[in-house]
């Protein structure tokens, strides 16, 4: 099925080879290439069918394809000789370069013979001699080939590397990278990483490069014990080469650097997310690299125990480790025998052997933020999280258990738990024998105990129907168990549970308008407070009327009548649901005083202090805190003592005093490893830390505190709020200007199972994909940040109940297309943001948009550009309008000052300086004088500078622009304001020297 309509003319079939080009490489972009190739035929014109075949053969090539590149080229060396003269000097100049290629494909196939191969390096030598070429490219090849085949290079690395470079030679990263692995082949690390450093450093780059040498590079710096930089150049080469088919001996080599320092479950993930290039590498040389490395991670994994863990795999089945590791290791010594066969030596095998025997060379080295081990990965168990705690003993008597089991939850013991799981597994068991002990009671009344445990952990899970319903199944149990209190109880839980369901059930329209979700939202709090309302009267009535409570159980009902009146203040905000908080909250501690009853009187404490923090009182709030904790660490219960000191560190952070804040969440978060792991929030005591070690200007650690807090959740199930978490790690980390740390983090979360099957929240996954998309932009990766932002921008089109984030979301990739140059595809995307802005305005948004987007065409296309650029300007122009009639007041410069300085520099582009130089005026004028505010005064001065600059130098009038000029740097100095000034007067220098 073809791909794209057939071009009726060699300009469409030009404009089709043209949009070709942006796609990647691999099998969608080969097949329209080919394509044109066919349409290009029925012109009958040379040229055109010229420009399709260097297409289509540049398609075989980065699409791994090499047994196909050979013969276009055929096709193109049979034009040339018939008509010379259709090939113009860049045509001839492709040509002649695309010999390397062929060279280079014909290496990658075992079936061609090695005589094959050294008769086409003597066709090239005699094709660049016979057209005045210099030979050094075809010396790199015969080098080249000498090094595939395991021969003594160090003649064949002489002749190439010491002649003189010529236009057809490799790019100067490519020779690099030749050159250090010549040193590297001699085992000469310290040489070859000085002969990279251009490469590794930035300084050198081209399609391959440096992600190739990057690959290379990686264990040379582990043996040289420079591992951050292992680290960085890991994160960004596999980058650069993922995913690509070309690339594939890279990506493998990618795989053996995670298996030898300790990050096999990266690896594990890394190879799932490249499973395409089982199938799709058609070569052989890439596939024997391919292979080595993806065995060489497979063989740790297994030697680490984990061979039945699935891996991703060749196309047709699943795959264990061992399983794939069989299959790739009979396919990688089959390749590597083939090429042996055929080049007459053993290197192919001896290089493969090499990897494969190479040991560790760290134990553990942390490449990402989300460090992960290959228990974290294993599917059939999940990871309990790490504690210091050791287990609670559990009773081996039946009746000992179940006694122990119910005495810890009158206590509200955190280690009830173990009791109740153990017990849950006894009684599902065949053949359970329930004690004949009137101490234990009845088996319907175990059962109930269970139910009520079960239904506990389901509302921790924010599961409120079911919890609902396994209480009230409970309280039936209870009454038949005769325990009328206990049946009490647990449907005063279900009525709390109940309460809370209008909140989580009220969906949210999809196709409504942003004020109809406000409406919704507000209703949806009204319901819940008069569904929490309904709920305490019915607990007074069933405390009221349930007969022969025992102290424990009212005390638990008390607990529960203040808990879901704190919800119900928490919900509506309420001042009038204050007072009968604070009652019952006296009620609690009343009773659990006269009675003895440490946990209620300590959760009494704390719900008062609670109270006085959600009406805002948060001096208040500290001191009952203060008093809790006094209590708690005299009396008791001690796993109470990290939820108060998480609680008192929130009230720190509160009232601004960080440093006291993170020293309670810190030993919040020692003690909490004394109990269970569900006793404690501990993701929330992370999260808090991070927002203490913000405020300490500690951002590394904050960022360690957010991405555990991500993991802990992700790991009790709260995947939700994992993802948000991750979202703010990632954001902090682009701030940080860690940006490859960022891009590895979002591509880790991005490849969880339930975000790539479209289980995660659509809004919060494209939130996930904004922050790489601008995380790619930092990293210099123009490319895949506007092909992101482009989709992004079309899926927030549908977005109908918020149109302002499309309106920011389209406003920026406007501007990543103007920087790509795209100004055409810039306007339709621009048209995109100003039609949702007027559905919700984002007033200073697109007006940076817009004038970045004039900036950028009137800066790359001179005067040609300005009609373009003026328009972007004028609809800025209409936005600082609404804005000024809607009474918005900008964050950063105001934005009739920003307009009319752009106005000024998009004339200078453009050479129109007398309207340059009258709109640099208005926005002096709209500026006002600099005072002593730094940010100000660093407008004005760019402002009279650029004016300055059009008047002095492009008008030629120097004497008023030295008048403005000194007069301004003056201005400048007097407030204090030297370093703002040093522009200003380095310009009026150059001026005079020019008088």
């Amino acid at each position: 099925m073809p791909t794209a309509p057939h071009p009726q003319s060699t300009d469409e079939l030009y404009q089709a080879l043209q949009e070709n080009r942006r796609r990647p490489y691999g099998r969608p972009r080969t097949v329209t290439a080919e394509e044109l190739v066919d349409a290009a035929e029925r012109f009958e014109e040379p040229v055109p069918l010229v420009r399709a075949l260097l297409e289509l053969q540049e398609a075989y090539t980065y699409g791994s394809e090499p047994r196909k590149s050979p013969v276009v080229f055929a096709r193109l060396l049979t034009l040339f000789d018939e008509q010379p003269d259709v090939f113009d000097e860049r045509l001839r100049h492709t040509l002649f370069w695309r010999f390397k290629w062929v060279a280079n494909a014909l290496r990658a196939l075992p079936e061609i013979p090695l005589a094959g191969l050294r008769q086409w390096l003597t066709e090239m030598r005699d094709r660049y001699e016979k057209a005045g070429l210099g030979l050094q490219p075809y010396y790199g090849q015969a080098y080249q080939l000498a090094a595939h085949v395991g021969e003594d290079t160090a003649l064949a690395y002489e002749l190439w590397a010491g002649r003189a470079r010529t236009r057809l030679s490799d790019c100067e990263a490519c020779e690099i990278c030749e050159r250090a692995l010549y040193h590297l082949a001699a085992g000469d690390d310290e040489r070859a990483l000085r002969v990279w450093e251009p490469v590794l450093a930035g300084k050198e780059s081209c399609q391959e490069e440096p992600a190739r040498s990057f690959s290379y590079a990686l264990l040379p710096l582990l043996r040289a014990g420079r591992t951050d930089q292992a680290r960085e150049l890991h994160l960004a080469g596999y980058r650069g080469c993922r995913r690509n088919p070309s690339m594939s001996g890279e990506v493998g080599r990618h795989l053996e650097f995670c298996a030898l320092t300790g990050n096999e479950a990266r690896g594990l993930e890394l190879l799932a997310e490249n499973r395409s290039l089982f199938d799709e590498v058609d070569s052989p040389r890439e596939q024997f690299d391919f292979l080595t490395g993806v065995e060489v991670l497979l063989r740790r994994v297994e030697l680490l125990g984990h061979g039945e863990l699935p891996a991703a795999g060749f196309a047709g089945r699943t795959w264990t480790v061992a399983g794939l590791r069989a299959e790739v290791r009979e396919r990688a010594d089959d390749l590597a025998a083939r090429f042996d066969a055929r080049n007459g030596t053993t290197a192919h095998t001896d290089r493969r052997g090499a990897r494969l025997e190479r040991a560790p060379l760290l134990d553990a080295l942390e490449l990402t933020l989300r460090t992960r081990t290959l228990d974290d990965v294993a599917p059939a168990v999940p990871a309990a999280a790490p504690a210091a705690r050791t287990a609670p003993a559990v009773p081996e008597s039946l009746p000992e258990l179940i006694a122990r089991a119910r005495e810890l939850d009158e206590q509200g013991h955190p280690d009830a738990r173990a009791c109740w799981a153990r017990l849950r597994t006894l009684v599902a068991a065949r053949g359970y024998a329930h004690p004949d002990d009137p101490a234990v009671g009845p088996l319907v009344r175990l059962r109930a105990d269970l139910l009520d445990d079960e239904a506990g952990r389901a509302r921790e899970k924010d599961e409120f129907a079911d919890a609902a319903a396994l209480h009230e199944e409970a309280a039936g149990l209870y009454e038949d168990a005769g325990q009328p209190g206990h049946a009490a109880l647990a449907r005063a839980c279900a009525l709390l549970a109940a309460a809370e369901l209008p909140a989580q059930d009220a969906g949210t329209a999809q196709n409504s308008d942003a004020g109809d979700t406000r409406a919704q939202g507000a209703g949806d709090a009204e319901a819940k407070v008069a569904a929490l309302t309904a709920a305490h009267a019915s607990m007074v009535r069933l405390h009221e009327e349930t007969p022969g409570l025992t102290p424990y159980q009212e005390a638990r009902l008390l607990r529960l009548r203040a808990t879901v009146l704190g919800m119900r203040l928490q919900t509506s905000g309420n001042e009038e649901h204050i007072a009968p908080l604070l009652a019952e909250v006296d009620l609690l501690h009343t009773f659990a005083t006269r009675h003895g009853i440490d946990a209620q009187i300590a959760g009494a404490l704390l719900l008062r202090a609670t109270t006085h923090a959600m009406t805002g009182d948060l001096p208040a709030a500290l001191t009952g805190t203060d008093g809790a904790l006094d209590r708690i660490e005299e009396h008791g219960p001690a796993w109470h003592l990290p939820r108060t000191l998480a609680l008192r560190g929130r009230l720190q952070l509160g009232l601004r005093n960080a440093q006291a804040a993170y020293t309670d969440l810190t030993e919040g978060l020692r003690l909490a490893a004394d109990w269970p792991a569900d006793t404690v929030d501990t993701s929330r005591l992370h999260s808090d830390l991070a927002g203490a070690c913000l405020h300490l200007g500690r951002p590394d650690e904050a960022l360690r505190h957010l991405i555990r807090s991500a993991e802990l959740d992700l790991r009790h199930g709260s995947r939700f709020d994992a993802y948000c978490t991750y979202s703010n790690a990632a954001q902090l980390s682009l701030d940080l200007g860690r940006v490859e740390d960022c891009i590895a983090l979002l591509d880790s979360v991005l490849a969880e199972p339930d975000v790539t099957a479209g289980e995660v929240d659509d809004r919060l996954v494209a939130q996930l994909r904004l922050t790489r998309a601008r995380a790619l932009h930092a990293g210099d990766d123009l490319k895949a940040a506007t092909a992101e932002f482009v989709a992004l921008a079309a899926e927030s089109a549908g977005w109908d109940d918020d149109p302002g984030s499309h309106a920011m979301i389209a406003a920026e990739t406007a501007v990543l297309l103007g920087e790509s140059g795209e100004f055409g595809r810039a306007r339709e995307a621009a048209d995109q943001a100003l039609a949702a802005h007027a559905e919700e305005p984002r007033y200073e948004q697109l007006s940076n948009c817009l004038r970045e987007l004039a900036r950028l065409q009137a800066e790359r296309q001179g005067p040609d550009g300005l009609a373009g650029a003026r328009a972007f300007l004028a609809d800025a122009g209409r936005i600082a309008d609404e804005a000024r009639a809607a009474g918005y007041e900008a964050q950063g410069r105001p934005l009739d000052a920003a307009l009319a300085y752009e106005h000024g520099r998009v004339n200078a582009y453009a050479g129109e300086y007398e309207d340059a130089l009258t709109a640099l005026e208005k926005a002096l004028a709209l500026l006002g004088e600099p005072g002593q505010d730094q940010g100000h005064a660093g407008e004005w001065a760019e402002c009279v500078r650029l004016a300055g600059a059009v008047e002095g130098i492009y008008l030629e009038r120097t004497a008023p622009a030295l008048t403005r000029l000194d007069a301004a740097v003056s201005r400048l100095t007097a407030l204090g304001h030297t370093e703002v000034a040093e522009p200003l007067t380095s310009l009026a220098a150059r001026l005079r020297d020019e008088e």
